[in-house]
């Protein structure tokens, strides 16, 4: 019989099944450093992120922010109410807000990268059963070929 096609694995097939989906200690690893010293700073940079992108540190910072407003506004002085609003007010306050909002787009982010891997994979294993299901086509293919064919004459 004549063997038409050799499926040939890709590479990339055999590494994300080692790798499975990137995860966050490999970007951290590679932001990092793979080291003590990188583990350390990618944890430590994390947990300040989890503290501070709390809307409870949005309150709390609003109120630290609310003691010195009336010193602000009673000075009368334009510049100082607008350093006020500017430094104080809206840097204190929209820093924990808006890293809550990034934490909650970054969540949405994850989720929809993990659907994509996800439909990468069962568009892997459905490829595997085509080619499984050709294989079979062709040695039929192959068989019929040979019912059909005169025999060779010596």
């Amino acid at each position: 019989m004549l063997d038409l096609f050799d499926y040939v694995q890709h590479p990339h097939v055999g590494q994300r099944k080692e790798t499975g989906p990137p995860k966050v200690a490999q970007a951290a690893a590679s932001l990092h450093g793979p080291g003590p010293i990188g583990r350390f700073n990618a944890k430590f940079g994390l947990k300040i992120t989890l503290i501070v992108g709390t809307m409870w540190t949005a309150y709390i910072f609003t109120l630290l922010a609310l003691v010195s407003a009336p010193a602000a506004f009673q000075s009368g002085d334009r510049i100082v109410i607008v350093a006020w609003i500017a430094q104080t007010f809206l840097q204190l306050v929209l820093l924990p807000i808006i890293i809550v909002g990034q934490n909650v787009q970054a969540v949405a982010a994850d989720a929809r990268s993990l659907a994509t891997y996800n439909d990468a994979s069962a568009v892997l294993e459905e490829a595997k059963q085509i080619q499984e299901h050709l294989k079979v086509q062709d040695e039929a293919i192959q068989q019929i070929l040979a019912t059909l064919s005169p025999p060779k004459s010596t």
